[in-house]
């Protein structure tokens, strides 16, 4: 059976071959085609089973309609809604995604920049610390480029995350309002800027009511087997019988925290409340429900599609950027608190 080309296609359409190549590269809108047309040229290319030549497409125009995903752990609750996130946010505009984990393996992560920098037409990236040399070489390469949950704070590149430090500040703020006087913060010993925005923000209003304990900060290894926190923090309770409270800095820390509390027999609420940064369905079906600061991952995600989108659009007449989003987190209170 001979394969379908654009002609083909554009003769059955009743169009011409350009009309159907805009449909079927998502410029649509951009070239002003009615929809009709457009759905018109669908029914057509669905009916046909015809399927787009993306090699030959990519030579013609010198791109790949591919968006390359870098995030530190896809099977973590977060990175995996946020990489469906973008996916949907992606395919509305006529990008497919590929997408690599670095489970904090800056090697890795710098491995996955240079495997994929000729593949795709920009980069969402989480990056570990030690990636600020790959990520500094890409951005000098003018690639389209946004960091996605995490910046370099002296770097001028694009950048949307949730607003770290304010979400920790709100959930401390309010368990001190419930009368919460002992509360512990449970961290990754990470050079990362999410990790310590919010970490400081803990601090910070600790200090400013007067509460503060150093004991009551725990910075734990960064453990890839992450079954290896359960224990540590076990043993950080059996310590500190005067806690009433416990904020948690991601939501695996949280998940083994709160084995940890049940292990020993800490109620909760009733002897320790807990928080946790990141929602999971752990959390809300757990007993009692654990309170979050929730990431709107969807907003995250299209703030970043956004900022790299205007990149990949403005073409060589880019303007170097520096703008950074921080979304606005939620508190979620449930049965914890």
């Amino acid at each position: 059976m001979k394969h379908l080309s654009i002609k083909d296609i554009a003769r059955l359409a009743g169009v011409a071959p350009s009309t159907v190549s805009f449909v079927v590269n998502g410029k649509h809108q951009e070239m002003r085609i009615s929809e009709e047309m457009v759905k018109h040229i669908q029914a057509i290319i669905k009916k046909t089973g015809y399927i787009p030549n993306r090699a030959a497409a990519s030579l013609r125009t010198g791109r790949t309609h591919v968006i390359g995903l870098i995030v530190e752990d896809i099977a973590n609750a977060f990175f995996a809604s946020l990489a469906k996130s973008v996916e949907s946010v992606a395919a509305r505009v006529g990008y497919r995604v590929v997408y690599g984990s670095t489970e904090n393996d800056d090697g890795k992560g710098n491995d996955l920049i240079q495997l994929l920098a000729k593949q795709v037409d920009g980069f969402l990236i989480t990056p570990s610390t030690g990636m600020k040399t790959g990520v500094q070489a890409l951005k000098k390469t003018r690639k389209p480029l946004v960091l996605i949950d995490r910046y370099f704070p002296d770097e001028d590149i694009p950048f949307a995350l949730v607003d770290n430090y304010g979400g920790v500040s709100q959930a401390t703020e309010y368990l001190i309002g419930k009368n919460r006087k002992h509360i512990a913060f449970v961290n990754v010993a990470m050079d990362q800027v999410q990790m310590q925005e919010r970490e400081r923000a803990y601090i910070d209003v600790m200090n400013s009511r007067g509460l503060f304990q150093k004991k009551l900060l725990l910075r734990l290894p960064y453990y890839q087997d992450k079954t290896q926190y359960e224990a540590r923090i076990r043993s950080f309770l059996q310590k500190r019988p005067e806690m009433d409270a416990i904020i948690f800095a991601t939501n695996y820390l949280g998940m083994f925290g709160i084995k940890a509390l049940k292990d020993l027999d800490i109620a909760i609420p009733g002897q320790v409340a807990v928080l946790s940064f990141d929602d999971t369905d752990l959390f809300r079906f757990s007993s009692p429900a654990i309170s979050v600061i929730s990431q709107p991952v969807q907003e995250i995600a299209a703030q970043a599609m956004r900022l790299l989108l205007e990149q990949m659009n403005a073409g060589q007449k880019k303007k170097d950027s520096d703008e950074g989003v921080l979304v606005p987190p939620e508190l979620i209170l449930r049965n914890s608190v």
